[in-house]
């Protein structure tokens, strides 16, 4: 990274932290160190950072909460702009359906406040660790739903520190897509149209959801949630991504720290000392596996961190370390 002084940004030193570990920053508790990481307390701090970034062209890193990203355990040369809690803020108007909320405001809390005002249309993701902004910036959701349906506009931040509203046909939703991804904007606040609905009825629904994945999901290992987006031609064949995987034989598989969750295949969990490399073997042997029963090579949701700050498709990532490989590195058999 480039000589820098990041007390020109005009941020507090307290939200400039120096040489952090990035599996502090990561549900999969994997990943080497970070030159600098900053938190910004708001949008004027945000801006400072980002027209800073630029005019010094300091590689850098936008993440949420970090939870569908496998940071590599070579680290980061360069700045991880973190937003955070200070970018919360909701406010939920039920007399036309709607909540305003901030990039950094917890889905789980934002789902619980639209339940309880009674407003139908986001419960799918009542169990999805992260932030709003990083949900809207995958598109995320769960049982094939995204939270795009029910956007109606971001507002987003430049590298001049310029304010932008998009609206909903500006954003390019698709499974699991947006615009939003090409990186040159950094989402702040988002809003939501949603449905009226019964919040008793709400209630019972997100028990039920909750209940559901507590039962299939892993309960304390470290993860990311879900690794492999579904596909439907895949689906029509072997059914959803962690299906697919157990009737490839995966379940279980191992790669030291790393596994193919016992409990639900489309889920690879730290049992403790995983590495970023562990991970990435194990997401192209379980490609590979599925592709050779069915034709389809499946794709990441996870994205990989590269040391440089590229982001992409962790199935990218593992397809290139794979090929670097001897045979005698593959991953052994499930125990």
């Amino acid at each position: 990274m480039p000589e820098t002084d990041f007390s020109k940004t005009g941020v507090p030193a307290a939200s400039i932290r120096h040489n952090v570990m990035l599996s502090s920053l990561s549900r999969w508790r994997i990943g080497g160190a970070a030159d600098v990481v900053m938190t910004p307390r708001d949008e004027s701090d945000l801006a400072a950072i980002l027209r800073y970034i630029k005019a010094a062209a300091v590689p850098h890193v936008i993440i949420g909460d970090g939870s569908n990203l496998l940071f590599d355990d070579a680290g980061f040369r360069g700045v991880i702009v973190h937003i955070g809690r200070s970018f919360g803020g909701c406010d939920i108007s039920p007399d036309d359906a709607t909540i305003a909320a901030g990039a950094g405001f917890w889905v789980p809390s934002l789902v619980r406040h639209s339940v309880n005002a009674g407003l139908a249309g986001i419960i799918h993701a009542i169990g999805i660790p992260g932030t709003l902004g990083g949900l809207v910036v995958m598109n995320g959701g769960s049982q094939r739903k995204g939270i795009g349906d029910h956007v109606v506009a971001v507002e987003a931040m430049d590298y001049e520190g310029r304010l932008h509203r998009l609206e909903k046909a500006d954003l390019g939703f698709a499974y699991r897509r947006s615009v939003l991804q090409d990186g040159g904007l950094v989402v702040t606040r988002v809003l939501l149209q949603l449905t009226p609905g019964d919040a008793v009825a709400l209630r019972r629904e997100a028990i039920s959801i909750m209940a559901a994945r507590r039962a299939k999901f892993p309960k304390v290992r470290a993860n990311c949630g879900s690794v492999f987006v579904s596909d439907p031609k895949l689906y029509a064949l072997m059914g959803p991504p962690g299906e697919a995987i157990e009737k490839a034989g995966l379940k279980g598989l191992r790669m030291n720290g790393a596994q193919i969750s016992p409990e639900h295949a489309n889920f690879i969990v730290n049992n403790g000392g995983a590495h970023s490399e562990d991970v990435l073997r194990l997401i192209h042997e379980a490609r590979a596996r599925v592709a050779e029963a069915s034709g389809i090579w499946m794709e990441a949701e996870v994205r990989h961190v590269r040391p440089d700050g590229v982001i992409r498709p962790a199935h990218i990532s593992a397809a290139e370390l794979t090929a670097s490989l001897s045979s005698d590195d593959r991953c052994p058999a499930p125990l």
